[in-house]
């Protein structure tokens, strides 16, 4: 009986020294696998002109969607969404209904840099005017 008081003293000084109790560590829930996520952070902008290199900047905007839509896109929830329903590829964003363009050339330029998922994204696309991007783009670069 000597023996498992002195033990558990020790390990009483012991856990009160560390200042963590060892029942709290055997109780600890383990970490689930969905506990972890890959980043999916990214930067819009929209721009007047031809390509992203000569473009006048117009507007830009941040966009997180890992662990939670957030940053300053007005619409970071949809936005996420159809990134989420189109697995980060931009070229497969769902189109938006039937709209009428006039075919007035007056170049507007998308640009998406960043993260998604943990990988490297880097997109680019020009359209012919402002009606256009907006009919092909729904809620990703409307802002």
């Amino acid at each position: 009986m000597r023996n498992t008081a002195r033990w558990a003293a020790i390990l009483g000084l012991t856990a009160t020294a560390l200042g963590t109790p060892l029942a709290g560590q055997a109780l600890a829930a383990p970490a689930t696998p969905n506990s972890l996520y890959a980043p999916s952070v990214l930067v819009l902008t929209v721009g007047h002109g031809a390509n992203a290199d000569t473009a006048t900047p117009q507007r830009a905007v941040t966009l997180n969607c890992a662990p939670a839509p957030s940053g300053t896109h007005p619409a970071a929830a949809d936005a996420c969404a159809e990134l989420n329903i189109a697995k980060g590829d931009f070229s497969a964003l769902p189109a938006s209904g039937n709209v009428w363009c006039t075919k007035i050339w007056k170049p507007v330029v998308v640009t998406a840099q960043g993260v998604w998922q943990g990988k490297r994204v880097s997109y680019e696309h020009t359209f012919p005017n402002e009606c256009m991007k907006n009919a092909s783009q729904t809620r990703v670069f409307d802002f």
